[in-house]
């Protein structure tokens, strides 16, 4: 007789989850498994990652570090988790991301369901024609520089369940292993390229810049997509 697991996962919620990954596509990460090679024993790897996940004994691999060039120069950091802790995480998002998404705000366009960028740039078109001047903005390494404590101090805000915190904490603390090899350990940040990623920097952003310019600057509606956003001001006068 199976012993009950400390976490109530479902087998069909990791099912959900591979099912989403595998649609993403995605290369391989640092044990070089592409989602073909994971597929060949897709029933056993899919098993493994439901028992460690369920048993709490679920530990992240280092996350490949790739460097990819910005259109406006320069590089930037990519992450790339291996295939199945990308399984993992989603299985972790889809748990989460229920918990956090009511209380998103209506003008935060960013990797959230049934939302978009061409949504973020409609509204923004309409509402150039209505205010004097507006300011583009984009934060610099947000992705490296969001701190942990504050960061779990707002995933705390939405959920108490233990297995949620557990491996929020744990991803975010995954090593980047380079190139070359050389392995650095994370004190801030989440790697961008992560699927657990983009909804904890929507969760982030959400206290330090939605509310609080909703709270302090109601006169100036925003708009944001990820870490890009676009503050108006001065209304034209009738």
């Amino acid at each position: 007789m199976d012993r009950p697991k400390p976490f109530n996962i479902s087998q069909e919620l990791v099912w959900d989850a591979y099912q989403q990954v595998k649609a993403n596509k995605g290369g391989a990460g640092v044990d070089r498994e592409s989602l073909t090679e994971f597929d060949k024993k897709k029933d056993s790897n899919l098993y493994k990652i439901w028992n460690r996940l369920s048993s709490g004994s679920y530990f992240p691999p280092a996350v490949r570090g790739v460097e990819i060039p910005k259109k406006q120069g320069g590089t930037r950091m990519l992450g790339v988790p291996t295939v199945s802790d990308r399984i993992a995480q989603m299985t972790i998002k889809l748990m989460f991301e229920p918990l956090v998404e009511p209380d998103f705000l209506q003008d935060s366009y960013g990797y959230r369901p049934n939302k978009s960028a061409l949504d973020a740039i409609g509204i923004t078109r309409k509402r150039c024609w209505s205010y004097d001047w507006l300011i583009e903005f984009d934060i610099r390494r947000l992705f490296d520089n969001i701190d942990h404590e504050l960061l779990m101090r707002a995933v705390r805000k939405h959920t108490d369940d233990k297995c949620i915190l557990l491996y929020i904490e744990r991803w975010i603390k995954a090593p980047l292993e380079m190139v070359d090899g050389t392995v650095i350990n994370r004190t801030s940040g989440t790697p961008q390229g992560g699927v657990i990623s983009p909804i904890l920097s929507n969760l982030f952003l959400h206290y330090v810049f939605d509310t609080w310019m909703t709270n302090n600057h109601p006169s100036s509606p925003w708009c944001r997509y990820a870490d890009d956003g676009v503050p108006r001001a001065q209304a034209k006068a009738a």
